[in-house]
């Protein structure tokens, strides 16, 4: 269950359609200097670490497709936090190569058995058995899996497996939110 804070960081994510897997931009995103606004009225009523903050607000931003802004964040955040939402960066840029060294120095991050549970009931509920066994083989998220899915995905952007993406994709921010949040 979200706490309250992650709840009132997920309402800055409100869009008319999901991000894209590539970088954007979409109709009806906000900018960054009224993101950045509203990021910084939300944490001054909080107590999160200032570390955290920012990680949430590069993921905030990268939700609008401010990927320049997101990208200086995460190059000053030094461990596996800023490495996961590095390489989440460089995969929507798209740049694969970049994405994978970022997260293979993230490690196997304590965030990714919450969002190996989420993608797995969400693509059972959506009957995608093919695309759960690539992505959350033996009940463990798979993140290198997810960048070569992406990849496709960007080549076919109306796919329905492209929905599905961008849908897993949101699932791993917001989970990631949640842990920062922790």
């Amino acid at each position: 269950m979200p706490g309250i804070a992650s709840q009132k960081i997920e309402k800055l994510l409100e869009t008319p359609e999901l991000p894209e897997l590539g970088p954007g931009p979409r109709e009806g995103i906000r900018p960054e200097k009224d993101m950045n606004r509203a990021a910084d009225k939300l944490f001054g009523s909080t107590n999160l670490p200032d570390e955290k903050q920012q990680l949430i607000r590069a993921l905030v931003l990268l939700w609008h497709d401010q990927l320049d802004a997101a990208h200086k964040i995460v190059q000053d955040v030094e461990n596996s936090d800023g490495a996961f939402v590095h390489g989440i960066v460089h995969r929507r840029e798209p740049d694969y190569g970049n994405a994978a060294y970022w997260f293979r120095r993230a490690g196997r991050h304590a965030a990714f058995s919450e969002i190996a549970n989420r993608v797995r009931v969400l693509l059972e509920a959506k009957g995608e058995r093919e695309l759960l066994g690539k992505l959350v083989p033996r009940g463990e998220w798979d993140a290198f899996a997810f960048i070569d899915a992406c990849g496709q995905g960007n080549q076919n952007s109306n796919s329905e497996r492209t929905q599905i993406l961008r849908e897993i994709q949101a699932v791993e921010t917001k989970e990631l939110i949640e842990w920062f949040c922790k």
